[in-house]
């Protein structure tokens, strides 16, 4: 780009940033009043269904705007608001998401607030047959990596006239194989949306290939390293230069976007509970779903590389929450393995957010979990029974320093008496059903030095008895004898399978 261009781009910037009102350096955009009530929005088939009125704005800034950035927070109801603009706008739309919420997130949404229309997920095994399928429904709802396969069949890109990217974070590195493949993939649809919580998480030059996937460059330039140039500064470390965001740059960035952005953080858009408690859903293998209807009936399990028995009540709710988080154990303690896939879903919750904390109850949980951390490159610390107590005493306040995007713990060893008021979330990888360390672990983020609003997200796999200890740990009695019902009635359902 030439300097005579770039002049110009940078007055156009000027332009935009006079506009903005206000003297705070934070990119703001107005707000519906009283956004906290909630409206009525009419789906395809005539049935009507409550939407906040933040949604209500999304949805008629998506209707407004043929492409669009959607930047609100994690928890306001974007896909909610996508939806609904589809099924007044669209013809068939593609959805681009991580892999953990395809359904319990999209296919989820889509059931409750849109039940008369029609959607498939393509994963790797079934993506062909899906796509070939594709003109029978109005939505296809497929992972990340599916965009390279796309790329390389674009003639079923035809089919749709919408692309919905869910976590465009995933687009971030221009150069990568999938980057290249979207840009590919959008090049003659209509109508792109492109969602992020976290839009610039490491930089801002984070959003620029999101942003170009959606305007052909129109705003931030067509070409990334004039806008690095614009927004950054060559810094030399001791070893190379690197580029650090200008002082400005957030500012700069959100006068070029604000015409096609949208943003709502959580605290403007819900009237939250102190610390809000919400259940989201995996499901389970038909494999896994198969065994663990058998251990639930017969008390015995044969896994393939060794048997489980269960003889009483107290040891049969055991197998079983053990079985719905991907392995369980025989007599020696043993783990034997049988599926991963909710631990997916954890991680793609903490990446979406700045600072966890993350329960889980049995060693296999702790594997999994660091093997993903460490995968993705999150920094993450462990509490459990082999941290000493010293060691705790650093992981907190490593935490509390920001140096931590997530700790996990066991909540028998993180339970009581640490501060963690720098994480915001509580994650429940699996439930326990001891009513005490549950609300204790919560407590670590919610307690005196706290600033923000807080939530406790619990994973559960769909018809299984981990809905049914969740159900009785909300109800903070804090006594284990209030999950004895839940011990008496497995028995007696079993007793009516003889």
């Amino acid at each position: 780009m030439s300097s005579y261009a770039l002049n110009n781009l940078a007055k156009r910037w000027d332009a935009r940033l006079a506009a903005i009102a206000g003297p705070a350096k934070t990119p703001s955009f107005s707000l519906p009043t009283d956004i906290s009530n909630s409206n009525i929005i009419t789906n395809k088939d005539g049935s009507c269904m409550e939407a906040f009125a933040h949604q209500v704005r999304t949805t008629e800034h998506i209707l407004d705007h043929p492409r669009c950035l959607i930047t609100s927070d994690p928890g306001t109801g974007k896909t909610r608001a996508v939806i609904d603009a589809f099924a007044q706008r669209g013809n068939r739309m593609l959805v681009l998401a991580p892999l953990s919420i395809l359904q319990a997130s999209w296919g989820d949404d889509i059931n409750k607030f849109a039940p008369s229309m029609t959607y498939s997920i393509a994963y790797a095994k079934n993506r062909a047959k899906v796509f070939d399928a594709c003109s029978d429904v109005d939505v296809v709802i497929t992972n990340h990596d599916a965009v390279k396969w796309l790329a390389k069949n674009l003639n079923i890109m035809d089919m749709f006239d919408t692309i919905c990217i869910d976590e465009f974070t995933a687009f971030k590195n221009k150069d990568s194989q999938r980057s290249k493949a979207l840009v590919k993939a959008v090049r003659n649809l209509d109508y792109r949306i492109a969602m992020s919580g976290t839009p610039n998480s490491n930089t801002i030059t984070d959003i620029w290939h999101p942003a170009y996937v959606v305007d052909d460059g129109e705003r931030l330039g067509r070409r990334y390293y004039s806008f690095r140039g614009q927004v950054c500064t060559p810094k030399f470390n001791g070893f190379a230069n690197e580029w650090v965001d200008k002082e400005d740059a957030e500012e700069i960035v959100a006068a070029q976007l604000s015409d096609i952005n949208i943003r709502y953080s959580l605290e403007d858009c819900i009237d939250m509970p102190e610390q809000s408690v919400h259940t989201m859903y995996v499901e389970l293998p038909r494999s896994i779903r198969t065994a663990y209807e058998t251990l639930a009936e017969d008390s015995v399990l044969y896994t393939g590389k060794g048997t489980i028995n269960a003889i009483n009540a107290g040891a049969k709710v055991k197998k079983l929450l053990q079985l719905c988080t991907g392995a369980i154990y025989d007599e020696s303690g043993n783990p034997q393995e049988i599926h991963n896939e909710r631990y997916e879903l954890v991680i793609d919750l903490v990446e979406a957010r700045k600072h966890s904390l993350v329960a889980f109850n049995w060693r296999h949980e702790r594997e999994a979990l660091v093997e993903l951390a460490e995968s993705r490159g999150i920094k993450y610390a462990v509490i459990d029974g082999e941290t000493p107590a010293h060691k705790r005493g650093e992981i907190v306040d490593r935490l509390q320093a920001g140096q931590l995007k997530v700790v996990f713990a066991h909540p028998q060893s993180a339970g009581h008496g640490l501060t963690m008021t720098k994480a915001t979330t509580v994650i429940w990888s699996s439930p326990t059903y001891n009513a005490e360390h549950y609300q204790q672990f919560n407590r670590r983020i919610y307690r005196a030095g706290q600033t923000q609003k807080t939530e406790v997200i619990q994973i559960a796999s769909k018809d299984t008895w981990e809905t049914a200890v969740y159900d009785k740990l909300e109800t903070k009695l804090g006594k284990m004898e209030d999950l004895l019902h839940i011990l008496n009635k497995l028995h007696k359902d079993g007793d009516d399978h003889e």
